[in-house]
């Protein structure tokens, strides 16, 4: 039986990048003195204590309740590094992801599925009805990426997301982390963040297609209810492209591809360097590739 092939994901934040890793998750900051450091935590995962949740469908919700948390914490981190904010305590962590719920429902819920009424000129079938939401949610979703793409602060998250996705590449081709040789690979990945939530927009259309058009407040809570479906099918998609050559799940997530021109941008050396060290934080010592560069100051 072949090894099964390690794998490591992340995302980037404020001067920085988050990797995690098989049992560990790591950010790694550059500091206003240009220094790189580190926060190493393990991964901790509910699967880990409920088996059952690592099962197709449930896997995915999962994988992006703990992804938030995660980020999030991250997030905290890198700003106190950066010398922009105070890390968060729990209480303010679990406040800040309920507000972040909100607001997302607010925007990619509520707003398209109450505007979708402005069709009803044209016919009052359901399906169309649904199908406009869904389209509306899309536009919403894009436009808002498109809006922050153009922050000047932004655009360095996504430089330090661009240096994420090529220092993955790099490792997953086995060639040793430096900053040589993690420029030489492409800034786009299949595992993003961004191309599951744009096959997150892109499912809910399907399935919330069907569900007619009651009031607008069942409207909302049955979009709200069934969002673990989209996502455990979401996650799925993503999870068969990454390890399939299938021409059809290739197009699927050609969109969240395409949409990674956006939220990616070309790094340079400093954020490279800054990603390595992320990622090496969070690899077993012998899966390390041989060769690979320490651009961390010794005290």
């Amino acid at each position: 039986m072949s090894e099964k092939k390690l794998s490591i994901g992340g995302q980037a934040v404020i001067e920085g990048v988050m990797m995690r890793g098989p049992e560990k998750v790591a950010t790694a900051v550059r500091t206003p003195d240009k220094k790189i450091e580190l926060d190493i935590r393990p991964v901790n995962s509910i699967s880990d204590r409920f088996p059952i949740l690592k099962k197709p469908m449930l896997r995915g919700c999962v994988s992006l309740g703990e992804s938030l948390v995660m980020g999030l914490r991250s997030l905290s981190y890198s700003a106190q590094m950066a010398g922009e904010d105070e890390q968060l305590t729990d209480k303010e962590l679990a406040g800040t992801i309920v507000f972040a719920f909100v607001m997302a429902a607010v925007l990619f819920v509520a707003i398209p599925t109450g505007a979708a009424k402005l069709f009803h000129f044209i016919t009052e079938d359901p399906v169309f009805l649904n199908l406009m939401e869904g389209a509306l949610r899309l536009l919403i979703f894009v436009g808002y990426i498109g809006a922050i793409s153009l922050m000047k602060d932004i655009q360095r998250v996504f430089q330090y997301h661009g240096a994420e996705h090529k220092t993955i590449a790099c490792f997953e081709a086995g060639e040793a982390l430096t900053v040589e040789n993690v420029k030489k690979h492409t800034r786009l990945h299949k595992r993003c963040g961004t191309s599951f939530l744009l096959i997150v927009m892109l499912v809910s259309i399907f399935v919330f297609a069907f569900l007619g058009w009651p009031d607008l407040w069942l409207r909302i809570l049955s979009r709200v209810i069934l969002l673990p479906v989209v996502a455990g099918i979401s996650y799925e998609i993503i999870k068969l492209s990454a390890n399939s050559d299938n021409c059809v799940l290739g197009w699927a997530i050609k969109p969240g591809l395409w949409l990674q021109y956006m939220t990616t941008r070309e790094p340079d050396d400093d954020m490279i360097e800054v990603a390595i060290e992320s990622a090496k934080a969070v690899l077993p010592e012998d899966k390390i590739p041989a060769g690979t560069a320490n651009y961390i100051q010794e005290v």
